[in-house]
């Protein structure tokens, strides 16, 4: 398989599907490595920010933990979270922290990002032991050699697993739901200081709190995953009238013989969201001599910049739409193997660009309200002047785990990409639009993520979260003291 094919159409399938591909590899942290606490030895302010660049927010210490997980592992957790207790300070644990809302950060307290990992796979239950703090393409890398694939995944490979549980994240294989449905079990350490196992059967209640719960519940060590078989598998490409896309999807599927789905939208603003296309993966008859995982390739960076080159271009946004529903579908038929589908950084799409940053929104909405959602999406997003460049359609199954679900019902999940400038102008008017999309949204019973910009009203993430103030109370009970905190609950979850 060459890397024209599948790289170039990776850009629609998950460039851009889950998190920000802009600010991780240029936003100015201060690092600290090594394994104990590191206090800072000036008065000078530190500062930790996220992928938005838009969430630079003070902390107290920043400790980098690289060594290899084990019992001395979670003698250091322990210890600098009942440090972090003592001062009457925060205390959050972090990975690669592709979030645009602070969402891993603690304002003012002890933050912890977890820089190791280890992968023991059992092939024969089909479970991996992975370490909180290990990265996507280390679990690939791992399983790879024998036979076996993440079952869900985050659609790239730079983030931390126990991140993608923490904040509930889904992929693009079907039919499944988020990567929580597929963690057997996790161990972590709560605000008392002790270690739990958590799991569908034991302590389920925390096991749902944790799912999705933005390390407020506990730190977690280490989970038991279920993995998939790797496969050698061949796109097939639809073309389609917008409204007809849900019904072509739903039967998609519920296609026992497609393993992988997902589709896109037209974006330029002549006829904003009036196309679809859907790309669906199927195995083929020959699953002999699987090769390696492969790394991005050169047309995946061409690819790249032609994305980039949408940024206020009207033109090249329909010579995109074209390509992708005309070219690359002539020529992107080949097989690929299921690992090397996933194998992709953000990096490739980062956009380089000091003035802008590439600001995701993501909405659940259900099979039959799809089109309503199109109608939604055309009165509200061409009336901003944000830039936008991408729509990723994806599948997301029930998820009656997790307490913060968004898809209490299989749903449609829709990840769009903003290229937003870095002024005050800019942040107001996305600002104003997230509101009018969040109630277009929910007024269709549909849901929106939380892990992206602090635009949505707490009555807003009450509407659409109904548990979140069971879940803000089940928190005040669990961590009297409030030390496991971060933006996220600053912002929201306080105040009920």
């Amino acid at each position: 398989m060459n890397n024209l094919t599948r790289r170039t159409l990776l850009i629609g399938a998950g460039g851009l599907a889950g998190w920000s591909a802009t600010a991780a590899f240029r936003s100015h942290l201060p690092v600290y490595d090594g394994t104990r606490s590191i206090a800072p030895e000036s008065t000078a302010e530190i500062v930790l920010n996220d992928a938005s660049e838009l969430s630079a927010t003070p902390i107290h210490k920043h400790i980098i933990i690289k060594e290899d997980p084990g019992a001395a592992l979670v003698d250091a957790v322990r210890a600098e979270m009942k440090a972090a207790e003592a001062d009457g300070r925060p205390f959050n644990i972090g990975a690669a922290r592709h979030s645009m809302g602070g969402h891993a950060i603690p304002r003012d307290g002890h933050a912890i990002t977890f820089d190791n990992g280890s992968i023991e796979p059992d092939s024969a239950s089909g479970i991996y032991k992975v370490h909180a703090g290990a990265r996507w393409s280390q679990v690939i890398a791992a399983l790879d050699p024998l036979g076996f694939s993440p079952k869900v995944m985050q659609s790239n490979n730079d983030f931390g697993v126990a991140s993608t549980f923490c904040v509930n994240a889904h992929g693009w294989p079907v039919p499944f739901g988020p990567m929580g449905a597929t963690v057997r079990s996790c161990r972590m350490i709560l605000p008392s200081g002790e270690l739990v196992t958590c799991s569908p059967t034991q302590n389920t209640a925390l096991f749902g709190h944790a799912m999705g719960g933005y390390g407020l519940t506990g730190a977690i060590v280490d989970l038991e995953v279920e993995m998939a078989r790797n496969s050698r598998l061949v796109p097939s490409f639809e073309v389609m009238p917008a409204t007809a896309f849900a019904a072509r999807f739903d039967a998609a599927v519920n296609d026992p013989a497609v393993t992988m789905a997902y589709g896109r939208l037209n974006v330029d603003r002549s006829s904003f969201f009036s196309e679809a296309l859907l790309i669906t993966y199927r195995e083929t008859e020959d699953q002999s001599d699987l090769p390696a995982a492969s790394g991005s390739g050169a047309m995946s960076h061409l690819a790249s910049r032609v994305y980039r080159g949408q940024l206020g271009n009207e033109r090249m946004k329909a010579f995109r739409w074209w390509s992708e529903t005309v070219a690359f579908t002539a020529i992107g038929d080949g097989p690929v193997t299921r690992n090397s589908l996933i194998n992709e950084p953000v990096v490739t799409l980062d956009d380089r660009n000091p003035d802008r940053t590439d600001i995701l929104h993501e909405y659940f909405i259900g099979f039959d309200r799809f089109n309503d959602f199109l109608t939604a999406c055309q009165e509200v997003i061409p009336a901003s002047y944000q830039e936008f460049l991408n729509v990723t359609l994806r599948f997301v199954n029930t998820d009656a785990q997790s307490t913060l679900s968004y898809a209490t019902v299989p749903r449609i999940a829709a990840v769009m990409s903003f290229s937003q400038e870095l002024t005050a102008r800019a942040e107001a008017d996305m600002q104003r639009m997230t509101r009018a999309l969040i109630d277009r949204v929910t007024g269709m019973g549909g849901a929106y993520y939380l892990p992206y910009r602090p635009h949505p009203t707490v009555d807003q993430l009450v509407a659409t979260y109904p548990n979140a103030p069971a879940f803000a109370a089940m928190k005040r009970e669990l961590d009297p003291k409030l030390t496991l905190r971060n933006n996220f609950w600053d912002t929201y979850l306080d105040a009920l």
